[in-house]
């Protein structure tokens, strides 16, 4: 039997604790779910300031995906985690001009994209197809298994390198935007957060396809900014 000082007992009983408290810290406060989406608006309205995505792109994406604020994670090599608001396009195939109330996704493991030298960045992905809106509304996908995705051209580059790639992704750390690879990552349906956003048990499909909801205030400027500009 190995022999255990009082100080390697409290270290091994401590060590989940602490696993734990160097994960992301999501309050659950329907407060902080607004502040999220405002932030997310943010840097939407930051991206399309900057013209970093193509106006021909913008235009043809299904849904979009705004996480603002992704942070390292202490714990192993290069985690992160993070979450924001997914809207899609009203109308038959995603062909409409106005933009459905938001239902919030959370995102793990997105360290390819992450920034060097950033605490945090925030990630803008297009979801370019049907098909793939299908996919993240189903459940919980990881990027480039279950999803293919592509680092976004620039304004100034053709979008044809991105055709029938299901998720187009962009960073954004120091000022700057770019198009980020995001393999590795996972994105999930965050129904606890739409539960608090609502006050009603309601699906992320329920929620951008189906009309159940309406938009609360961070979500209606994060709409209209779309409806503006995309």
């Amino acid at each position: 039997m190995p022999t255990w000082t009082i100080k390697t007992v409290v270290c091994r009983l401590l060590a989940p604790l602490l696993l734990i408290s160097s994960l992301p810290a999501w309050s659950a406060d329907n407060g902080k779910d607004e502040e999220t989406i405002k932030n997310a608006a943010a840097v939407l309205q930051a991206m399309l300031d900057s013209k970093a995505v193509p106006a021909s792109l913008l235009v043809t994406a299904n849904c979009i995906i705004v996480l603002p604020g992704v942070k390292k994670i202490a714990v192993g090599v290069g985690g992160s985690g993070g979450r924001g608001p997914m809207t899609c396009r009203t109308g038959k195939n995603f062909s409409g001009d106005e933009w459905s109330a938001p239902a919030m996704y959370t995102i793990g493991g997105a360290s390819a994209g992450l920034q060097v030298g950033a605490t945090s960045t925030d990630f803008v992905l297009l979801v370019m197809s049907p098909s793939a809106v299908n996919k993240v509304l189903a459940g919980k996908n990881k990027v480039g298994s279950d999803l293919s995705a592509a680092a976004g051209p620039s304004g100034a580059s053709t979008t044809a390198s991105v055709s029938g790639t299901d998720i187009v992704s962009y960073g954004h750390a120091k000022g700057l935007f770019a198009g980020v690879s995001i393999d590795g990552a996972s994105l999930e349906p965050d129904s606890s957060a739409d539960q608090r956003l609502y006050d009603k048990s309601v699906s992320a499909r329920d929620i951008v396809l189906d009309n159940a909801v309406k938009a609360t205030p961070a979500g209606q400027s994060l709409i209209s900014l779309l409806e503006k500009r995309g």
